[in-house]
């Protein structure tokens, strides 16, 4: 087996295990994760013996180099904007209801909890009379909903770190092409 094949499997063994971390943790069973994580590090190191072109010479560090390179110039932007996004997403904060701060009125001219079907609210619209209790809270309603949750924004993290070896795979088969990895030398 090939090296870049060997580094294939490996990406789709990552990514295997980004789903069985995503269903350990719907079944609430943690050992699941440790003891398939334990078994596919056995896997890949049984694979390694069958990896045939493990000779390292000048070529193939500079294109090791060159690969990895480019990997993290490219992922590093991917993955610094997405992780971005996601901590600006949980540090949102919520807005209160339009209700919350008013001062109430003074005791005794409190308004009916219940708005009367002929009564007005007062100011603009969806916002409710003073001292009426805002039960729809309109203002949670009216906000952006999450796009992702915290957990999931995890699982998609994991999930783009096992892709970034499936892109080096994709530089060093092109530095390869591109240096003669593939050719046989002569000496």
């Amino acid at each position: 087996m090939k090296k870049n094949t060997y580094y294939l499997i490996v990406g789709f063994i990552a990514i295997l295990l980004v789903f069985v971390i995503w269903y350990s943790d719907l079944i609430h069973m943690s050992m699941l994760i440790v003891v398939c994580f334990i078994a596919a590090v056995a896997l890949l190191y049984s694979l390694r013996r069958y990896v045939t072109d493990l000779i390292e010479d000048e070529r193939d560090r500079k294109i090791n180099e060159q690969a990895m390179m480019r990997t993290m110039q490219v992922f590093w932007v991917v993955f610094c904007a997405f992780s971005i996004g996601a901590v600006l997403q949980m540090l949102r904060v919520p807005t209160l209801p339009p209700s919350f701060g008013r001062i109430p009125p003074p005791p005794g001219n409190e308004p009916s909890p219940i708005p009367t079907p002929g009564s007005v609210p007062q100011g603009g619209p969806g916002e409710m009379p003073m001292g009426v209790p805002d039960t729809n809270h309109t203002a949670i309603k009216d906000t952006l909903p999450d796009l992702l949750s915290p957990r999931m924004i995890g699982y998609i993290q994991l999930g783009l770190l096992c892709l970034m070896i499936f892109l080096y795979v994709g530089f060093r088969i092109y530095y390869e092409r591109k240096y003669g990895g593939w050719e046989t030398d002569e000496e």
